[in-house]
């Protein structure tokens, strides 16, 4: 089992409450108000942290309307078809003169702070930032230069894994570890925009086979709406749990369609409580007073039918019932064949004394 890491403040891994990441994408719809208030309400509603995105256009794509840079897949937002990749990285970016303020408000409400950079330009103006660790969303974790860049640093790396195959997965660890990166989380990522998200796209058993096979913490980064999703996420497993948060829905942008409102993100994150909670620890005997009263209805030895001392114990006359007064089941075998110290009345619970030894 992987150790836990230290993100910031908070530990995160087994044994540790769940990371809890709100991330702001372009929910802000170039408005740095609206960006400061969906971190508000991502404290307010108990996230953990807050992620911003850190690339401009051109750090991006190209400015380009050929056929490859058109967005146009069936399955993606209506918001976004039409739109150069340029066009929509454009409106979705977040300004980079924006991020020490946001910082500062982040870290002021308790929460962790860190962005992913999606290109070496933005690694180093986080290092400038006094970033403490990183995200590789799913999009770029086959990107093998930038991995190399972000691990060089040392710091903590959690990266999305969504759509990549074992080998491109396999790769990029490597990738990461050879170049600095001691702590690393990964994401399994379902990245199909969906309002409502399809269960046989979820496949949760990858969130352990991870754990597993790369020895990291794991977590699950869900790129669709609802909250049923993350709270199951963390049922099979996931410390961290990633959603995009905005503040109204029906203000509309790039990424609202599977955005959490506030309200939404509070029941998500009580739902995940409830959820570790009832995960517990590993413990086995009575869990509560009530387990502990109610052992008294297991089953143990009685006498069946009168028995007179000196008589022989038999299955006639010695019967393992409920309720627990009596020997404890396992030494049935062992009291058969021996005789009564004294008489027995019918339905008394057998003990030592009243066996011959």
């Amino acid at each position: 089992m992987a150790q836990p890491i230290q993100l910031g403040s908070r530990t995160v891994g087994e044994g540790h409450p769940v990371f809890v990441i709100a991330e702001v994408s372009a929910n802000h719809r170039q408005n740095i108000d609206v960006a400061k208030e969906i971190i508000r309400a991502a404290a307010n509603a108990g996230a953990d942290a807050i992620k911003l995105q850190t690339y401009t256009a051109d750090t991006m794509t190209l400015d380009a309307r050929t056929e490859p840079f058109m967005v146009a897949n069936p399955g993606n937002p209506d918001i976004w078809k039409g739109k150069s990749l340029y066009e929509l990285y454009t409106g979705a970016s977040t300004p980079w003169e924006w991020h020490a303020e946001l910082k500062a408000l982040t870290e002021s409400l308790g929460l962790e702070f860190f962005s992913s950079p999606f290109d070496a330009t933005a690694v180093d103006f986080l290092e400038e930032l006094g970033a403490s660790f990183y995200k590789v969303a799913s999009y770029e974790c086959t990107d093998i230069p930038l991995l190399k860049k972000i691990a060089s640093t040392g710091k903590p790396v959690i990266m999305s894994v969504g759509f990549a195959t074992l080998e491109e997965i396999d790769a990029s660890v490597n990738a990461l570890r050879e170049a600095g990166a001691k702590d690393i989380i990964l994401l399994h990522c379902v990245t199909s925009y969906a309002e409502t998200p399809e269960e046989t796209d979820m496949h949760f058993r990858n969130i352990r086979d991870l754990a597993e096979r790369f020895d990291v913490v794991t977590g699950f980064s869900d790129n669709n709406g609802g909250i049923e999703m993350p709270v199951l996420a963390v049922a099979a497993g996931a410390r961290v749990i990633e959603k995009h948060v905005l503040v109204h829905r029906e203000d509309g942008g790039v990424d609202a369609r599977f955005s959490l409102e506030p309200d939404e993100l509070a029941d998500m994150v009580t739902r995940i409580r409830g959820v570790e909670r009832a995960l517990g620890t590993v413990a086995y005997g009575p869990q509560s007073e009530a387990e502990r009263e109610n052992t008294q209805y297991r089953r143990s030895i009685f006498v069946a039918k009168p028995v007179k001392k000196g008589e022989t114990f038999t299955p006639e006359n010695i019967r393992v019932i409920r309720p627990a007064h009596g020997l404890e089941p396992k030494y049935y075998e062992e009291v058969l064949g021996k005789a009564a110290s004294r008489d027995l009345e019918r339905a008394t619970p057998l003990a030592w004394d009243m066996i011959e030894r």
